[in-house]
């Protein structure tokens, strides 16, 4: 059992469109509210020249400030470059992605008065920083420890991509969680079937902004054990309002002969409208999409019903009712035999979701008593509090198992991927095989590791590969390796081989990296994110001097309105003093930031002021 922590761990949801945090505290779990007393914020970042905004102010930029506004991070995390979703993506985003090193994609913004190039991993780093300090302010203390959770059909560069970006922000992830997983907690505790001795099969159907994860598990006994998983890294609400904007941009070639696509703004102004449209669709039958000046000087208006959404995404819904299917099927448990199913994430609000949904399971009532954007950070606050030794008993003799969403195997002979770890196994785990020459008197072997479903070893995703040199020469057959996989409690795979010869053996430990941070680059984007802190500090500091200095201002303004005043301040010194004021007021309109200690002696100038006609009207 974990050690009581006397600082607090907190849960992190780190969605596509929407991240969410909370905390156990006063024996509950509080999801906290951010600065504009929102429990979920905007998974967004956007650039300006001398600042940066992260959640709800980023995303207000996205309108006016399309190319420096970066969103839905989320899908370009552990990807490459050359990734055939990423390059799908990129054609709908209003913001660059180009090929950086490795083939790893990186996102280009203009800030502080050049190009600058970020990995996904320290856009991601920045949302988890906001929600670090939204957690820090609520609960009045830092932080440092924290759960974050993932999609659980995140392969294992994903994984890793998202405990580096925990690494970049400065916090210690405890564990990284699977979503759906943080639901089924969220739900246990919320049923109170964590605790029941009656064994209850629940379907976690995780339909969010930009990724989708089915999840059957058994719940008893403060037991919750994954059996199966599926779903899809990109697959959600991104995709349904694209669907949607795709639609209105050919609506507008059709009806003006002129194409958007290529006008960042444009598309970006078209994007939010159709989410917001999406968001209406699912609440009523029928609404309308009305933009002025969209382009060239020509408004766009549009109408769309419901019927129609549903008709442009029909085949992406009925893609989520087939990975249900695969799911329990994968599991061997009949339909009729699953207990509740829950939804969870944003997207399962839509109608057409939930009616396939409740078709395919007979008219079952689908379960909605858990909050669907607030229930995996909820989970993943539970877990947070029972590492760190804290929460109730119930918490405390809590247990999860996960398994992985993945096969892992090996490349053979004939370029076919020799399955080590089958998916859906209870995670964590290890397995070890043994290896064998193949080439006679060969002096190094190189080991490939997959991951994926295919035979063919290029049909699936290559994780990694590394060799041995200087092996134990001998005919075909006899030099062996002892190769050992290993899944830690993160989903994430660590791979060594040994030659046992005769004085000693020969190791290396495969943690893939390919195409991913190195640890130089890790720390170079510690040290430079806590230097954006460092600068969002100074900024806020002058923002709040100048605002006071303001304040001030109109403060004595007013004062010298009063009667009091006028009656008994000389005339000559009143007039020199409004003179001050209107120097000040008119200074502050066409001001560029500068050092809070030049606000701060102009605001002393005032109070001083201000103090003298104070004691002249007494």
């Amino acid at each position: 059992m974990a050690e009581r922590s006397t600082t607090p761990a907190i849960g992190i949801d780190l969605g596509t469109t929407y991240s969410c945090v909370a905390a156990w505290r006063h024996d509950r779990v509080e999801i906290i509210p951010n600065d504009q007393g929102n429990r979920t914020t905007p998974s967004c970042v956007a650039f300006k020249e001398t600042e940066r905004f992260v959640g709800d102010a980023a995303k207000n930029e996205a309108t006016r400030n399309p190319t420096n506004t970066v969103f839905a991070v989320k899908r370009l995390m552990g990807r490459r470059f050359s990734d055939v979703s990423v390059q799908s993506d990129m054609k709908l985003w209003s913001y660059k992605v180009i090929d950086g090193d490795g083939d790893r994609p990186n996102i280009l913004v203009d800030y502080q008065g050049t190009q600058k190039q970020f990995a996904a991993e320290e856009i991601s780093a920045m949302i988890l920083t906001k929600m670090k300090e939204v957690a820090e302010a609520f609960l009045g203390s830092s932080i440092k420890n924290a759960v974050v959770t993932v999609p659980a059909y995140f392969n294992d560069a994903q994984r890793q991509a998202t405990k580096d970006a925990g690494l970049i922000a400065g916090l210690n992830v405890m564990r990284i969680m699977d979503e759906p997983t943080a639901a089924a907690v969220a739900y246990g505790f919320d049923s109170n079937d964590v605790s029941s001795a009656v064994k209850k099969n629940v379907l976690i159907f995780d339909l969010g902004g930009g990724t989708f994860d089915v999840s059957l598990l058994s719940i008893s006994c403060g037991v919750i054990e994954v059996k199966t998983t599926a779903g899809d890294t990109h697959l959600g609400g991104e995709d349904f309002d694209n669907c949607m904007l795709n639609h209105f941009v050919e609506e507008f070639r059709r009806k003006q002969r002129k194409d958007i696509s290529s006008n960042p703004r444009a598309l970006r102004r078209l994007k939010t409208a159709s989410e917001q449209a999406k968001r209406i669709l699912s609440t009523t039958t029928e609404t309308a999409v009305h933009l002025d000046c969209l382009y060239e000087g020509i408004d766009f208006y549009s109408a769309i019903t419901r019927a129609r959404f549903e008709e442009l995404n029909i085949d992406l819904f009925k893609k989520c009712i087939e990975t249900v299917k695969r799911c329990h099927e994968d599991a061997g448990i009949d339909k009729n035999d699953i207990d509740v199913v829950v939804l969870v994430g944003g997207s399962t609000r839509i109608p057409k979701v939930q009616q396939l949904l409740k078709d395919y399971f007979s008219g079952m009532d689908l379960c909605k008593s858990i909050h669907p954007d607030e229930a995996v950070a909820y989970g993943a606050a539970v877990q947070a509090a029972k590492l760190s030794g804290q929460g109730t008993e119930e918490i405390k003799n809590l247990v999860l198992i996960d398994v992985t969403p993945l096969s892992i195997g090996i490349e053979g002979l004939g370029d076919i991927t020799n399955v080590v770890i089958p998916r859906n196994t209870p995670i964590p785990v290890q397995k070890k095989v043994v290896r064998k020459t193949v080439v006679d008197f060969q002096s190094n072997v190189t080991f490939k590791i997959y991951e994926g479903e295919r035979v063919r070893s290029e049909d699936n995703n290559l994780l990694g590969q590394f060799s041995l040199y200087d092996i134990h020469r001998a005919p075909r057959g006899e030099t062996k390796f002892n190769v050992t996989f290993e899944i830690d409690i993160n989903g994430i795979l660590h791979v060594s081989a040994e030659e046992p010869i005769s004085g000693g053996k020969k190791q290396i430990t495969l943690i893939n990296r390919e195409g991913r941070l190195s640890k130089e680059e890790i720390d170079r984007m510690v040290h430079e994110a806590e230097r954006y802190r460092i600068e969002d500090d100074q900024f806020k500091k002058k923002v709040l001097a100048k605002n006071s200095l303001e304040d001030e201002a109109y403060s004595l303004r007013r004062l010298m309105e009063d009667e009091k005043v006028i009656s008994k301040v000389a005339s000559g010194y009143l007039e020199y003093t409004a003179g001050a004021v209107d120097k000040v007021i008119n200074w502050l309109k066409h001001d560029v930031p500068k050092d809070v200690y030049v606000y701060n002696s102009k605001k002393k100038e005032l109070q001083e002021m201000c103090s003298k006609l104070s004691e002249m009207s007494l």
